[in-house]
C-alpha cells in the first residue's frame, strides 16, 4: 500500500489501513506470546497516524517475534491456560487457534483494502 493510502477505509465505519497493521503487530506480539508460553517483546506502541516506514518495520518485527516464539512452542503445554485479552484466561490452544485466525482475517482484510485502490495483493500476482 501506498504511503499516501495508510489513511484509507473503505467505510466510515472501518479502520484505516494504517489502523489495520497497528492493530496486527499487537496481535502478534499477544497471540505468539500466549500460544508459545514466552514474554511478548517489549516495543514501542505504534498507531495509525504513524508512518509507513514504522508501522512496516514495526510489522515485520511481530512476524519475526512469531517465527522464533512459534520455533519454542512446546506442545505440551497447549492446555495450560494464562491471561488473554481483556483478563480472560485462555488455553495457550486458542491462543494458537486465534492466530490462524487472525492471519486470515487480517490477509484478506489488507486485501480488500489494496484491491479497491487498484493494487494486486502480491500473493495474487504470477
Amino acid at each position: 500500500m501506498p504511503a499516501d493510502k495508510f489513511n484509507y477505509k473503505p467505510t466510515t465505519d472501518q479502520m484505516t489501513f494504517g489502523h489495520l497493521v497497528a492493530h496486527m503487530v499487537e496481535a502478534n506480539n499477544m497471540l505468539c506470546s500466549g500460544a508459545a508460553a514466552v514474554p511478548a517483546p517489549k516495543v514501542e506502541p505504534v498507531n495509525e497516524s504513524d508512518s509507513k516506514d514504522k508501522l512496516v518495520a514495526a510489522l515485520k518485527a511481530s512476524f519475526d517475534f512469531c517465527s522464533d516464539a512459534l520455533a519454542k512452542m512446546d506442545d505440551s503445554k497447549l492446555g495450560e491456560t494464562t491471561g488473554g485479552p481483556s483478563g480472560q484466561q485462555l488455553s495457550r490452544a486458542r491462543f494458537a487457534l486465534g492466530i490462524a485466525s487472525n492471519w486470515a482475517d487480517h490477509y484478506a482484510e489488507a486485501a480488500m483494502y489494496l484491491r479497491l485502490n487498484g493494487i494486486l495483493p502480491p500473493t495474487a500476482k504470477k
